[in-house]
């Protein structure tokens, strides 16, 4: 077994939208993106007051990747063009597959803009190869119970997508890719597969963690070697996100709420949007 170890830690930087509190590790100064790891949101945490204006995500359009959203605090209600409506509460999840594109809002639901309360989610966006880019769009959403909790040394392993110990994840990713969320009690050492070859994601969302004698406090990304497992130890009660995949050897084309292979194809997902193709909210 071989350790990953410690390429760059890579901090999340303040980027509020609005009133919501927002920090993003990636893109950032240092890393583009963490193929096949695109961009991460993490909103919160913060409390909202009662008869608030909730979260600004109005109906956006979306091609050729996924987006997953952790739900730690709070409420998400999600619609969009596909038919899916959902409202999850915290402890659970979204998996949207924008695919060849869609129309969607992620909003607080009316109770939670009279009501106010805690708040944090955090969004991660997935790249797709171009074989599945104009997939047909998908999504499930999770709450806390649907998501299988395992016990690990001194914590839990959430499992979204992909096997652990013997159990498979409630999402079946299209890309194979492993997800999911590590709570973990002050002191506690673990390690984790980590398959060789594979991109890590590894986010510390709370607490703090310790790999190889190195210390990562919450709101930092750590960008890992290759190798087949990662040990690391918990400063004190801390949460993560844990996941790998496959890296996707093709180029990289953002255009705002689009990622594509080309420019041209970003110009046509913009043309297919204003025509309607990706439907109305």
């Amino acid at each position: 077994m071989t350790n990953r170890t410690i390429l760059a830690i890579h901090p999340a930087l303040r980027d509020d939208i609005g009133d919501l509190t927002t920090r993003r590790p990636v893109p950032g100064p240092r890393l583009d993106h963490l193929n096949p790891f695109l961009f991460l949101n993490h909103h919160g945490p913060q409390t909202y007051p009662p008869n608030n204006r909730g979260l600004p995500f109005g109906p956006h359009p979306h091609r050729g990747f996924e987006t997953v959203t952790f739900i730690l605090d709070g409420v998400l209600a999600h619609a969009d063009t596909g038919g899916h409506q959902s409202i999850i509460e915290a402890g659970g999840i979204q998996w949207m597959t924008a695919g060849s594109g869609l129309v969607h809002a992620e909003l607080s639901p009316e109770s939670f803009l009279r009501q106010g309360g805690g708040m944090e989610i955090l969004q991660l966006w997935v790249n797709l190869p171009a074989r599945l880019k104009m997939t047909a769009p998908r999504y499930t959403g999770l709450q806390r119970a649907d998501i299988p909790a395992l016990a690990i040394d001194g914590g839990t392993l959430n499992l979204i997508a992909g096997d652990f110990a013997g159990e498979s994840g409630p999402v079946t990713s299209l890309t194979g890719m492993f997800m999911s969320t590590l709570s973990l009690n002050a002191n506690a050492a673990v390690t984790l597969d980590a398959p060789a070859g594979r991109q890590v994601f590894l986010y510390v969302v709370q607490g703090e963690i310790e790999i190889a004698g190195t210390r990562i406090p919450r709101f930092n990304l750590v960008q890992l070697s290759d190798g087949d497992a990662i040990s690391l130890t918990a400063a004190q009660d801390s949460m993560l996100i844990f996941g790998h995949a496959d890296p996707i050897d093709e180029p990289v084309v953002f255009g705002g709420p689009f990622v594509m292979n080309t420019e041209q194809e970003i110009r046509q997902a913009y043309a297919d949007y204003r025509s309607g193709l990706f439907g109305r909210m």
